[in-house]
């Protein structure tokens, strides 16, 4: 069934089998490389003595930046920049192979490339400015218990990510073919409605390709209380409205990495779908 005009569209796969299960197996057979320069954080400026008035707007700034309410009070942790979190090169997509089955690969080594500056404790949260185009940038994120959340996930169905279609079809875990995929979940650092930080994935990739790695992350802080360097970033090939995959990145601190290492990119495919990435168009494989 196809209905068109903003409306819901279901499709219905003769002999679909609805998948079921998380992927646990971190660790993939495969090195695909990737120079990258040294990643930056996004710096913040710092006022000098000011008028009143003028630190008023300048708090309101940090408060709502670009227009973004994102979901109310910000955690103290949490960084807006009027730019790129970081400067560096992203993955390239000449070095990643096609998909063919897995939902994610290695990529350099399975070495995430942080910086010796980068491997302190102190958290923090970062999101780059959308770009012209309204596509989200770099999630960065040093995941603490302090960051992370006290309740329940919030609605975040006011978001629209770029490429955003709501279309179901019937062998889809859930049924629906596109998630509001947070690039720093939820459970990491108590994000809701925050455009900076929400693409539009497919099923398959939010639950296969990114799941375990967030589930890796948040268990090691809630149950060692340490901290985990943590950085994603969408990419994107020419002016696509949906990213082919997200790149991902991690790293404990307190232990130098022997408990969460990891850098693989998660492919944002749907097995049984075809997809347009430049406008988040699909139909049925075959």
């Amino acid at each position: 069934m196809s209905r068109r005009g903003g409306r819901t569209r279901r499709y219905t796969k003769t002999g679909g089998q609805r998948r079921g299960g998380r992927n646990r197996n971190y660790s993939r057979p495969g090195t695909y490389g990737a120079r990258r320069r040294s990643l930056l954080p996004g710096g913040k400026g710092t006022p000098g003595l000011l008028a009143a008035v003028l630190l008023l707007c300048l708090c309101w700034a940090i408060w709502e930046p670009d227009g973004d309410s994102g979901s109310g009070p910000l955690n103290s942790g949490t960084v807006f920049t009027s730019g790129e979190v970081w400067e560096g090169e992203v993955v390239s997509l000449d070095e990643i192979p096609e998909y063919r089955g897995e939902p994610y690969v290695e990529i350099n080594g399975n070495r995430p490339d942080f910086s010796q500056e980068d491997r302190n404790t102190e958290a923090f949260e970062a999101y780059s400015s959308l770009d012209s185009l309204g596509r989200c940038g770099t999630a960065f994120a040093n995941v603490g218990q302090e960051l992370m959340p006290r309740g329940e996930r919030e609605n975040i169905s006011q978001i629209h990510p770029t490429g955003w279609q709501h279309v179901e079809y019937d062998f889809v875990d859930g049924e629906s073919l596109y998630n509001r995929c947070h690039l720093i979940a939820h459970q990491l650092t108590d994000e809701n409605a925050n455009e900076r930080n929400l693409i539009t994935g497919t099923r398959y990739m939010n639950t296969e390709g990114m799941l375990p790695f967030e589930e890796m992350v948040g268990d090691y802080v809630r149950e060692e209380d340490g901290h985990v360097l943590y950085r994603v970033t969408p990419v994107f090939e020419g002016s696509d409205l949906v990213a082919r995959g997200v790149e991902m990145e991690g790293y404990s601190v307190e232990d130098q990495g022997e408990s969460v290492s990891f850098h693989i990119f998660a492919y944002n495919v749907q097995p049984g779908v075809e997809i347009d990435y430049a406008t988040g168009d699909n139909w049925l494989a075959g």
